[in-house]
């Protein structure tokens, strides 16, 4: 976990205020998200066996529990949200649960995330999250739905159909990224 979040605390010591995220995941909700939306992470449920903070502390990279109230920036969604409606991209904040794979999760574990709250679950993005959050970074996230989670979508999961939606997906969210870094 530590070398995965490293490259973030080189960036806050290089001055960076603000990061932003993304992935493609699988959608739980289906009341709101399907294949191709961008969901604008609000929030998010930590299912990894670890996270980037376990050992030692060093009180130079941030405080030993930091705060995790609001680990996407309530400010900087508004943004999102007010250029989402200029673009005519749906607006659309959930949950995102960060899952360890590398595999599609069983229809048991989806039913189990969706009744703690998720709207969304992949590989990524937690400690990546938990790691900027302790270093005092603002973070906003966007989370592409490629596919519907084990149990929602009737098919079996295909890698290639995931890359295809993602590939779809990714001048509308490269539009959104840049309107948002461009109004922040």
């Amino acid at each position: 976990m530590k070398e995965i979040v490293f490259p973030f605390y080189v960036l806050k010591e290089l001055g960076v205020e603000t990061v932003i995220l993304t992935n493609s995941c699988g959608g739980i909700n289906d009341k709101k998200l399907k294949p191709g939306s961008i969901c604008t992470i609000n929030d998010f449920i930590n299912l990894m066996p670890s996270n980037p903070l376990v050992g030692m502390n060093d009180e130079r990279l941030g405080p030993r529990f930091p705060d995790m109230t609001e680990p996407y920036d309530i400010g900087h969604r508004t943004v999102v949200k007010k250029v989402s409606k200029e673009l005519g991209i749906p607006f659309i904040e959930g949950v995102y649960a960060g899952f360890m794979g590398p595999y599609y999760e069983t229809k048991a574990e989806i039913k189990m995330i969706k009744n703690m709250g998720a709207d969304c679950v992949g590989m990524s993005t937690v400690p990546e999250t938990i790691a900027l959050n302790h270093a005092g970074v603002k973070v906003i996230a966007f989370a592409t739905i490629t596919n519907m989670a084990t149990g929602i979508q009737k098919m079996k999961h295909s890698h290639d159909n995931v890359v295809k939606v993602a590939n779809e997906t990714s001048k509308k969210l490269a539009l959104l990224i840049k309107r948002v870094v461009n109004s922040i």
